[in-house]
């Protein structure tokens, strides 16, 4: 079992995440790579006690950065997920983003 904390890593704030959370009551993190959609689903149960309904998960890959003068180098891989909660609950500590 996975330490909730290590699972998930920071809330995705944007206009089209806040847009998603009023419109659907959905929720964007960043989370670990290597997380599956039940490690998010647990974490976010025992984190802010809400009932998770659905769990949509995207890998996006780095960009392409230059490093210095010539030498390329990328940003690193990164892994999106987008929580639906239950109808009736919201997440408390961000709702007042």
């Amino acid at each position: 079992m996975k330490d909730p904390r290590q699972v998930l890593r920071t809330l995705l704030i944007s206009e089209k995440s806040l847009i998603t959370r009023d419109k659907n009551n959905d929720y964007v993190f960043e989370v670990d790579p290597n997380a599956n959609k039940i490690d998010i689903k647990t974490a976010i149960e025992k984190l802010y006690n809400v009932k998770v309904v659905k769990v949509t998960t995207m890998n996006n890959p780095g960009k392409k950065r230059r490093m210095g003068r010539y030498r390329p180098g990328f940003t690193p891989d990164w892994k999106k997920a987008i929580v639906k909660v239950a109808k009736d609950q919201k997440i408390a500590e961000f709702e007042n983003l």
